[in-house]
């Protein structure tokens, strides 16, 4: 069995990424022609779940008996305050991540960047698709790329790597948001290897992923102007959103660091 793992564990990052690609092919499916009626898109929703499901059974039971390691991670979610504070520091993080792929970009070529318009159709369409966006794909895509790929791992520097690895391909399964994808994965995985937690990965995913959509919601009432790149992704805010960013990471910080204290003061003995 000892034999087993040792050939397995190197390969393990490849074989989830293969996975992973056949669970986004497969929930796709539904809506693979670009008609994003209700319909279509509640099933593709099912399909996502099913995959959330199994990605899970797969994760939680059958991996941490190939891989002891698997069983010093926990699955268990954050509390009310941790889910809050992370969900403000989000938003700082895809403004962020706007101007460092919007900085890459620029070295390598000019980028076209134009206001955001939305007509009423392509409102609909984003709406639904913001369904599984922030609830369903952070689930399964963190599920997957970051803790079936990284948990075998014992060494910090060994999840290191497979977190870069990871990072990298997660970014080509992205296509026209490869360096905005990159940059998300690593930070996420570099979340889950500290916290050995996945919730805080998936939650910063969801939140980043609702913040897009707010983004637009923002740009449709006329309160702001939002750039946007569609290839690559890119999105850079107006100051109104920046400053907003800035203030709401500041009292997620806040909120998580007086969690931690709390935390500490609860296990002295």
């Amino acid at each position: 069995m000892d034999t087993f793992r040792r050939i397995l564990k190197p390969v393990v990052p490849i074989l989830v990424t293969i996975y992973g690609l056949l669970l986004i092919y497969v929930t796709a499916l539904p809506t693979a022609d670009g008609n994003y009626t209700l319909g279509r898109e509640a099933l593709s929703w099912l399909l996502t779940l099913a995959a959330i499901g199994i990605t899970y059974i797969i994760a939680y039971w059958l991996e941490p008996k190939v891989f002891p390691e698997s069983k010093q991670l926990s699955m268990k979610l954050p509390k009310l305050t941790v889910i809050a504070g992370l969900l403000l520091l989000a938003p700082l993080w895809l403004v962020v991540e706007g101007y460092l792929v919007y900085g890459l970009t620029s070295l390598v070529h000019p980028v076209r960047l134009e206001h955001i318009t939305y007509n009423p159709d392509e409102l609909r369409e984003d709406l639904l698709a913001c369904v599984h966006a922030v609830l369903l794909a952070p689930v399964l895509e963190e599920l997957c790329f970051r803790q079936l790929a990284i948990s075998p791992f014992r060494q910090r520097k060994s999840k290191i790597i497979v977190c870069v690895v990871m990072a990298f391909l997660f970014g080509i399964l992205h296509v026209r948001n490869f360096i905005g994808a990159s940059l998300g994965a690593m930070l996420f995985g570099l979340v889950f290897i500290w916290t050995q937690n996945i919730w805080y990965a998936i939650i910063l995913h969801m939140s980043r992923n609702l913040t897009i959509t707010l983004v637009v919601i923002y740009c449709v009432l006329g309160l702001g102007e939002i750039r946007m790149s569609s290839t690559p992704v890119i999105y850079l805010f107006d100051a109104k959103v920046v400053f907003a960013a800035v203030v709401m990471a500041v009292i997620g910080f806040i909120m998580l660091k007086k969690t931690s204290q709390n935390r500490s003061v609860n296990l002295e003995p």
